[in-house]
């Protein structure tokens, strides 16, 4: 297993050559967005530079060339997720796309009126929205699994009841929590889920870009995420999806690239994955984010995931040393149940307030609710929280400037 380096990752990622109000930029917001390495700036540069051009349509070199490049993306994507092939990569803009791809074609076309959608506390916006949406229009109806309060983790006895009361058309889960950290155990959800009858969409946002993630292991139906969350540029996506539930479904968009035949009054569709990938795609975004598996790939997905532990542990051990701090999410004897997102509060100071002073020491962490209104406002009661999210660039001294902005802003409101 290789050792993660933060020093040596950093030479590879400009922006952290940039200082905030004068001082080193500490980057804790990867939840949100990662930083981009020069071997994908540059792989998107390079392309525009050298072969810029449609794909799939023109017969000559450079097309020809962008076209590799595109599909030589997909097949990266498919072995780090452990898919069958490409025809079971579809890329949209991000990980909301390919949730309400879902909705609007699969869903669309296979749920009716009085149908259950089984999704949990723990969601995203973008993996709640959707089936409200669907609601509206087709009269489904969704139903929310608990979480356990006292292990900030899902309910497995609540969810176990739900299957067998309504029978859900469909389980919609997150892997990883961006909020609490929370690591669910979506093999096993998937599993009982399918003895009920029910397909298994998984958002893995925060999943997918910090561990080995085997879709034939977790014998999912769907799963969703983002490449600007590992490395990748924004506005690239991806669901994957089973083939044989791909080759059954309706495209939601229709137009070029999507189409093998037009007449006047009929078409017939293309191939997968092309079939859901109407018009020009984001071909830049492909090869950027084919890049980004690359480097992934050489780092390691289990080593990422170890030093993520690691610096998780050290985070919360330096958080429970600080006085009227409070920690959402497993604690340090279940650090291996969670992501390394820390989401956590100051007793009487605004999680904006920390965000800025933070900001003033060079440090970016995120501030709000995080997407999550039903869980931060709901279930955990407080108006917003601050939050710490770590990758492969960041280390402990990282974590160590965090703690000592905490300590100015306990300094700043005068508390104890």
């Amino acid at each position: 297993m290789t050792m993660i380096n933060p020093g040596k990752i950093k030479k590879d990622f400009p922006i952290f050559r940039v200082k905030v109000h004068g001082k080193p930029l500490t980057y804790l917001d990867s939840a949100a967005t990662s930083q981009k390495p020069m071997q994908v700036i540059d792989a998107i540069s390079n392309y525009y530079r050298t072969y810029n051009a449609n794909i799939h349509r023109g017969i000559y070199e450079i097309s020809e060339k962008a076209t590799e490049a595109y599909v030589e993306s997909k097949r990266k994507v498919a072995k780090l997720i452990n898919a069958k092939g490409i025809e079971e990569i579809v890329y949209v803009r991000n990980t909301t796309e390919a949730i309400n791809l879902v909705a609007l074609s699969w869903a669309e076309q296979n749920l009716k009126k009085g149908d259950v959608v089984l999704i949990t506390e723990m969601e995203h916006h973008s993996n709640i929205v959707p089936w409200q949406l669907l609601a509206r229009r087709k009269g489904i109806s969704f139903k929310y699994v608990r979480i356990n309060s006292a292990k900030d983790g899902l309910d497995m006895e609540d969810f176990k009841e739900k299957l067998e009361e309504y029978r859900p058309k469909l389980v919609s889960v997150v892997h990883a929590s961006n909020v609490l950290g929370t690591i669910n155990d979506v093999k096993s959800i998937a599993r009982s889920s399918h003895k009920y009858g029910a397909k298994v969409l998984v958002d893995g946002a925060q999943s997918v870009p910090h561990m080995r993630v085997d879709v034939s292991e977790i014998g999912c139906d769907f799963l969703a995420f983002s490449g600007h969350k590992m490395l990748g540029p924004a506005g690239i996506g991806v669901l994957y999806a089973r083939s044989d539930i791909l080759n059954e479904t309706e495209p939601m968009f229709g137009g070029g690239d999507m189409i093998k035949d037009v007449s006047l009054n009929s078409s017939v569709w293309n191939d997968l994955p092309w079939k859901f990938e109407a018009g020009t795609s984001n071909i830049e975004g492909g090869i950027g984010l084919g890049a980004a598996v690359d480097y992934l790939s050489k780092l390691g997905m289990q080593s990422i995931r170890k030093h993520e532990e690691e610096l998780t542990r050290y985070a919360l051990n330096s958080l429970s040393e600080i006085k009227g701090v409070k920690v959402y999410g497993p604690g340090i004897k279940n650090v291996n149940d969670r992501v390394g997102v820390i989401s956590f509060s100051l007793q009487g100071v605004h999680s904006h307030d920390i965000a800025s002073i933070f900001d003033r020491e060079g440090i970016a962490i995120r501030a709000g609710h995080h997407c999550a209104i039903p869980l931060v406002r709901g279930v955990l009661g407080e108006p917003s929280l601050s939050r710490m999210s770590f990758y492969i660039y960041n280390s402990e001294s990282d974590i160590d400037r965090a703690a000592s902005a905490i300590l100015k802003a306990k300094e700043i409101f005068k508390m104890v």
